[in-house]
């Protein structure tokens, strides 16, 4: 009922497992996605609130049931709007209500990539920039000694007044006097970032970070041998108002609330992140002076709290592509205060930091031979080149390829099928060998290659349910038509511990053409600009959570990669953040990357005349030989 003195509609969320239960005064006609988020509750929302995925389904509990909407009824299916179930990005708040919320994953059953990769180190030599050293200050001992703390410790460093911040000042009286050993003095390209009481010359410390569009991962390491000490990885949290990069610059367009949110968001949780590598460790947050964070163009300018409402317009320009370093205060991160945050150049609107971070690991920059680097992610990018010349472009598969937007699509999680084949029946296998809850990216492309081999698929990405006749009988069964929908049964209730049915949808293949053709027609771009065939290829490297997942011959099946000779291609981890480690330990390393990014010649698909072209093709998968 409403609210007389305001006019507002009581709604009430509750958690799938009963923990919370939330009242809300929402205005009539408010979404229930839009009005959990106003009040802070987090509801996913992978597509972005645009009903064209299942993330944000809620249960009602009490009030009227609305009638499916159409996206109801497309996304959940017959089964789930019957108990109950609406999407609520597309569902209006109109009378009191109570609705359960779906339940998030435990976000440590997940399998995000980290920094343990198969990708080693190149050759490079270790100078973090960071230095500290103990002094012995002479203080002030006479009162007509007409001098200070600060001046003589700048005497005894050999610094000047502009060198030291404010925050600094705070703690020198006791740090000059509490210990007869001296003070250490921590400085970072002639700036003094701390002085503390004693000898702390062996206490330095660094943290690498790749915010990526689905996961972040975090990395601290010792700045003198190089060593990793503990690493963390998170989905990113402001996953829940978008899954890809438009849908999250949409929530942020021309909206400071929202921006903030984001920005926040992120914030919060590299704060998180600080404090779990310091329980793990033993580090002191205050022991960590430098930080190098990578990412893409979004999320840069997200983490700076940078409007990125422009980079998602044409000419989609991002408002700076500069490297910049700045005080961790000032984005209020929680190691030294002084600490610096150094952030890679970017190079165009969607290829940001992480490309050219890719490039630094894999030294794609510096081989004699053409060489691929594809790094595969909701925005993936491709870089192709070598010594000579380097072209890249943004390659953005959506999230499907992490489940979104995919009937029974689930990310890599305990209970997701990740590996896939079919004989005359299917065999699935699940991350922890769990009981099967859904699909993920690895799985996803195993399955469509299997049933293209098997020819439940064509060529064109049809099922093909009129000619099922000519399957093996287990595996006829579960090709089947309901209503207009052509699906594929993946398992039935009770196979492989599946507590409901799992299918694979028409439209769930076109998703994954849809998603397989962004890298597909990415490469064959590239290849078009450079001039050059498939055989000029010397190596092809994979990059990324999902790309060091998934299997090559599957991906090679479905082109979602070209079909190259044995060996050609290979797995290089996560090489962004590796590239990240690397301008951790090495200034050199980061002015290196200011060099390649502005080497790479940044190639725009969708103004380029022949993309329309190639990227049809690429959306079809290879015919049958």
């Amino acid at each position: 009922m409403y609210n007389d003195a305001d006019m507002t509609v009581a709604l009430t969320v509750v958690a799938r497992d009963a923990s919370a239960r939330r009242v809300l005064d929402v205005e009539p006609g408010t979404t229930i996605l839009r009005a959990a988020h106003a009040h802070g509750i987090d509801v996913d929302a992978v597509c972005g609130g645009r009903g064209r995925c299942t993330s944000c389904r809620v249960k009602f509990l009490a009030g009227t049931v609305p009638p499916p909407s159409l996206g109801d009824r497309i996304q959940l299916g017959e089964d789930l709007v019957r108990d109950g179930y609406r999407l609520a990005c597309q569902c209006a708040v109109t009378e009191a209500i109570t609705v359960e919320t779906s339940p998030p994953l435990d976000e440590r059953t997940f399998q995000i990539l980290g920094t343990d990769t198969r990708a080693s180190r190149p050759a490079f030599k270790i100078d973090s920039g960071v230095t500290k050293q103990l002094y012995q200050v002479a203080l002030p001992r006479e009162e007509h000694h007409q001098t200070s703390d600060l001046e003589q410790l700048l005497a005894a460093v050999g610094a000047r007044e502009s060198d030291v911040a404010a925050s600094v000042l705070q703690a020198l009286p006791q740090a000059l006097r509490d210990d007869a050993a001296g003070a250490t003095v921590t400085s970072f390209a002639g700036r003094i970032l701390a002085v503390e009481r004693g000898d702390t010359t062996a206490m330095k410390f660094g943290l690498a970070v790749d915010i990526g569009t689905t996961t972040v991962v975090s990395t601290l390491i010792e700045l003198e041998a190089g060593e990793q000490l503990a690493s963390v990885s998170s989905l990113n949290p402001q996953a829940v108002f978008g899954g890809d990069l438009m849908s999250r610059i949409a929530f942020a367009q021309f909206n400071p609330g929202n921006l903030r949110k984001l920005h926040t968001r992120i914030v919060g949780l590299l704060n998180q992140h600080v404090a779990h590598l310091a329980r793990e460790s033993g580090v002191l947050p205050k022991w960590i002076y430098k930080v190098v964070v990578v990412g893409n163009t979004c999320m840069h300018h997200l983490l700076l709290g940078i409007d990125p409402t422009y980079v998602g317009l044409a000419p989609y320009a991002p408002v700076m592509r500069h490297a910049l370093t700045v005080p961790a205060r000032e984005l209020y991160l929680k190691v030294a205060p002084e600490a610096r945050v150094c952030l890679l150049p970017l190079v165009a609107g969607f290829v940001g930091a992480d490309a050219v971070a890719v490039a630094l690991a894999t030294r794609i920059h510096e081989s004699e031979e053409l060489r691929v680097a594809v790094d595969i992610g909701t925005n993936g990018e491709v870089l192709l080149g070598s010594r000579e010349r380097l072209w890249a472009c943004s390659a953005p598969a959506g999230p499907a390829l992490e489940g979104g937007q995919i009937r029974h699509g689930m990310r890599g999680a305990h209970g997701a099928i990740d590996r896939v084949s079919i004989d005359d029946d299917v065999h699935v296998h699940t991350i922890g060998e769990a009981d099967a809850l859904g699909i993920c990216g690895s799985g996803l492309i195993d399955l469509v290659a299997a049933l293209l081999d098997a020819r439940v698929i064509d060529w064109t990405g049809l099922i093909r349910t009129e000619d099922r006749d000519a399957l093996p009988s287990r595996l006829r069964d579960r090709v089947t038509t309901r209503g207009e929908e052509r699906l594929f049964v993946v398992a039935r209730a009770g196979e492989g511990g599946a507590t409901r049915e799992l299918v694979l949808t028409q439209d769930d293949v076109r998703q994954v053409q849809l998603a397989k053709g962004a890298i597909a027609s990415g490469i064959a771009m590239l290849q078009r600009v450079a001039g050059i065939g498939p055989e000029r290829i010397t190596e092809l490297m994979l990059a990324g959570g999902f790309g060091n997942y998934v299997s090559i011959a599957s991906a090679q099946r479905i082109g979602l990669i070209p079909l190259l000779s044995h060996g050609v291609v290979r797995y290089v981890g996560n090489a962004a953040a590796l590239g990240a480690q690397l301008c951790l330990l090495s200034e050199n390393e980061r002015a290196l990357a200011d060099r390649v990014a502005e080497r790479v010649e940044h190639i725009s698909l969708a103004t380029h005349p022949d993309f329309e072209e190639i990227f049809v093709d690429a959306m079809n998968f290879p015919r049958p030989a």
